[in-house]
């Protein structure tokens, strides 16, 4: 069969270059992106070297020569102080720092600017987001049900590394290994839970097994579309048709990720249990008070030595018990010590498929229908004489404790009784608490509590909340009530918790297999941990998690620098030198400027040491970047979409820049940093989808920064969405980018721009009183960031007039609006101004970076 098959031949220029190629030996090359760059490149000569400040633009401005175009004029000042606000930390400037600007003559203003605006907080805040897509961060699980998942901390952990500079390797192998670094810390532990961001099927009946195995063929995918952007997830069912990476190598990657100890368990064991800062101070009070009576007591030295590691809260770091980092370790290993060993219901290591967590809040078991059973691994049954629960039942239920299976020998049974006739909101109101005497055992032994229907079958017979050991003559009893009542203090202080990444002991290791065509039913044969041979190989003997990090970020990979630097190129010009950031392979854009990408590369990694914020100085610094985006009729010929940067820049905003913008320029922007989603203003119809999981934050919570608001995978946050923000139920390169009539309707109505374009109007009015005309010309700045033209000017100044004329004669027309106080609503000429500033949040220059 003649090739191209079905398609037309090829022309002469096309078989003289195949030719040519044969004659010169036809040498077949790697595809660029897996040979790494030189180390030796140099910026190329340029004519317009007098305008030209860094490397980077001799690279631009070369090829726009190349091009017949010349590079833009420099940017008016304003405009400059915008657009580099709104890239480094997602604020827009104030008119302070608009006048401090215009009035210094310095050369170097813009660098202090600069460095200003990288040491602030909000830099991490605005930097985090593009993270967050990768991550596929969200407070929610995802699938059906999609739950609560409390992984805030994660979100923090990446805020302050942006802050704080981090190296990109280090936050690159904290975030894949932090757990298989040596003695890791608190943040080490939290910044794993990169990879429990995957989403868990909590839907019953559903296998476990099945979304395990999902979650780890994820994060296979998303590590090297991350870092290496490559398409690997198209090698789970077959060989790449494209990129040279077998099928097997994605099942060698695979190996890497295998070991991981979470298996799609309601309660996402494993967790690093910590305490909020006022609780942590509190317990390690209460916790040397104990050490201290526990010291002066006869049997305090072998205390704490009877009952080792083995509770199913112990904190996943090992060898950190007594580590005052690791204060819930420290408190589990005290109280175990001392006899007192109460373990969560809900932190079982399996469960039977008639198990579910109360939706309510997850803090309790929910056992579905009869024969259903919890599994506890390793509790140590020495001295233990009976086992009590703390339970709520509508129609009463029996609980068997067996040894090593559901079916095992029993070693105790007790009768749990109806407790109450409803639930209100699914949540017990009173807990009964019930004792069983069991068969004395000794050592450690997996339990298992079967629970079965006493006289009634039904689909409610039991919720458990806790399980106590009660050991023979323990020693908190010896203690006197005084201690009773610290050891209570300690256990009503509830623990925050984080799932991260841990991994298996070596005997419980787990096997990989190629699956056949992608299907976790099908296993093939077994395979090694290893990378696909095109991207080179991991030193060493021993490849896991840890080595692989190190690997990514080692002189020898091809790819993780590049596809860094392209991500930062992307996010400050609208395009990444790859425009396909999320694939640098044979099917992905070719680089506009393939040198500058392998010198950015290098120097990113050689000179800026990994450093993200002397990174983006260098690019921000540059002339390239300072361009005014106006664009010549030539220029819009031959660089349609600026890809080659003829201009600077223009791009729309994120989601999370407008909805901060807003809120800044209003005035009710809250500076808090750090802690629990919030959940802002939404409307009462998306508020009830579901059910309600959406309860209104109070106060500043609800003027906080788009990135700390609650983010449900199956109902984000309406407005964001309407902005392009992804539903992060998987890991996101590129945001798209539309302009739709939603996005008008949104700012327009939505109640969180009404009551920002309302605190705008009550400031102006405090601060031109008397001559609103003035004041709506000066604000007005703020968002064109150019002196606003006379027309402009005139068009919001006679809406202005038209709207307070028409709430002066009609006062029942104001309650149309959105005030908070009852006060306001009265106020026709704060209701005209609310009207003038909602129409300048919808103004194309508020949307839009220039």
């Amino acid at each position: 069969m003649r090739m191209p098959l079905d398609a037309p031949p090829l022309s002469e220029e096309e078989i003289a270059l195949i030719a040519e190629w044969i004659d010169q030996g036809a040498k077949w090359e790697k595809h660029w992106a897996f040979i790494p760059p030189e180390t030796s490149i140099k910026p190329p000569e340029t004519t317009f070297d007098t305008i030209a400040v860094n490397g980077i633009d001799h690279f631009i401005f070369n090829k726009l020569e190349e091009m017949g175009l010349q590079p833009s004029r420099k940017a008016e000042k304003e405009i400059l102080l915008r657009r580099v606000h709104l890239d480094l930390t997602g604020l827009p400037p104030s008119k302070e720092d608009y006048n401090r600007f215009l009035a210094d003559t310095d050369p170097q203003a813009f660098a202090r600017v600069v460095d200003t605006l990288l040491a602030s907080p909000a830099f991490g805040e605005k930097w985090a987001s593009m993270w967050l897509d990768l991550a596929r961060y969200a407070d929610s699980k995802g699938y059906e049900k999609d739950l609560h998942r409390n992984i805030w901390k994660y979100r923090d952990w990446v805020i302050d590394a942006f802050n704080q500079d981090m190296p990109f390797d280090e936050f690159t192998i904290q975030q894949l290994a932090g757990d298989l670094l040596p003695r890791p810390s608190e943040s080490q532990l939290i910044a794993t839970a990169f990879h429990r961001n995957s989403m868990a099927n909590d839907e019953g009946g559903t296998n476990d097994e099945e979304f395990r195995v999902a979650s780890v063929l994820e994060r296979v995918g998303t590590t090297f579309e991350v870092w290496q952007g490559v398409t690997m997830a198209c090698a789970q069912c077959h060989s790449h048709t494209y990129d040279p990476i077998k099928h097997e190598d994605f099942y060698r990657a695979m190996a890497i990720f295998n070991n991981t100890a979470d298996k799609d368990l309601y309660n996402e064991q494993p967790k690093l249990f910590t305490y909020k800062p006022e609780d942590k101070e509190k317990v390690h009070h209460l916790l040397n008070w104990l050490e201290e009576k526990l010291d002066k007591h006869p049997a305090g030295a072998s205390a704490g030595e009877s009952h080792p590691a083995g509770h199913a809260g112990d904190n996943p770091a090992s060898g950190t018990a007594g580590d005052k980092q690791f204060l819930y370790r420290e408190k589990e290993s005290l109280l175990t010590g001392i006899g007192y060993r109460k373990t969560e219901a809900e932190e079982f290591q399996d469960k039977s498929s008639l198990i579910e967590l109360v939706s309510h809040d997850q803090q309790s078991i929910w056992q579905v229908q009869d024969s259903s059973w919890i599994m506890f691994e390793d509790v140590d049954l020495t001295g233990v004489e009976a086992i009590s629960f703390g339970y709520a039942s509508l129609y009463g239920a029996i609980v068997e404790i067996h040894l090593d299976s559901p079916l095992g020998p029993q070693i105790g049974e007790v009768t749990l009784d109806v407790t109450a006739g409803g639930f209100p909101g699914n949540a017990p109101e009173t807990w009964v608490v019930a004792k069983a005497s069991i068969t004395p055992v000794a050592g450690k032994r997996d339990i298992y509590y079967y629970f079965k229907k006493d006289q009634q079958f039904a689909q409610d017979l039991l919720r458990m909340d806790w399980v106590f050991y009660h050991e023979k003559d323990p020693l908190y009893k010896k203690m006197g009530p005084e201690s009773l009542r610290k050891i209570t203090a300690i256990e009503e202080t509830e623990p925050l918790y984080t799932p991260i990444l841990r991994e298996l002991p070596p005997e419980k290791s787990r096997k990989t297999y190629l699956f056949d065509r992608g299907d976790w039913r099908n296993p093939a044969q077994e395979v090694e941990p290893g990378i696909p041979a095109a991207l080179g190989s991991i030193p060493g003997d021993h490849v896991d998690r840890l080595s692989f990090a190190r690997w990514l970020v080692g002189g020898e990979n091809p790819l993780t620098a590049r596809v860094f630097v392209n991500r930062i190129w992307e996010q400050l010009f609208g395009f990444g030198i790859v425009e396909s950031v999320e694939d640098f392979g044979s099917q992905g854009i070719a680089p506009t400027h393939p040198l500058l990408l392998d010198w950015l590369a290098v120097q990113f990694r050689d000179k800026h040491d990994w450093h993200i914020k002397s990174f983006l100085k260098q690019i921000v610094l540059s002339a390239a970047y300072q361009q005014s985006s106006a664009v010549s009729k030539e220029a819009l010929e031959k660089d349609p979409h600026n890809n080659y940067l003829s201009r600077g820049s223009r791009t729309r905003l994120s989601a999370e820049v407008i909805r901060d913008q807003a809120l800044a320029i209003s005035g009710l922007l809250s500076p808090k940093m750090h802690g629990p989603s919030v959940m802002p203003y939404q409307p009462a119809s998306v508020r009830a989808f579901g059910g309600t999981f959406w309860h209104e934050s109070e106060g500043e919570d609800r003027y906080r920064r788009a990135v700390y608001t609650y983010w449900k995978r199956t109902n984000p946050y309406p407005s964001m969405i309407s902005f392009d923000s992804p539903t992060r139920e998987v890991c996101t390169s590129r945001r798209i980018r539309t302009n739709t009539p939603l996005q008008a309707l949104v700012l327009l109505n939505d109640p969180a721009y009404i009551a920002a374009a309302e605190a705008w109007a009550r400031n102006i009015l405090e601060q031109y009183p008397g001559n609103v005309e003035k004041g709506i010309a000066e604000n007005l700045q703020l968002i064109t960031a150019l002196p606003p033209g006379e027309e402009k000017i005139a068009a919001l100044t006679g809406l202005y007039k038209e709207s307070l004329s028409y709430y002066q004669s009609d006062s029942s027309g104001v309650k149309l609006l959105a005030a908070e106080t009852e006060p306001a609503q009265k106020d026709p000429q704060l209701a005209a101004l609310t009207v003038v500033t909602n129409v300048m949040f919808n103004l194309d220059e508020f949307v839009t970076r220039r």
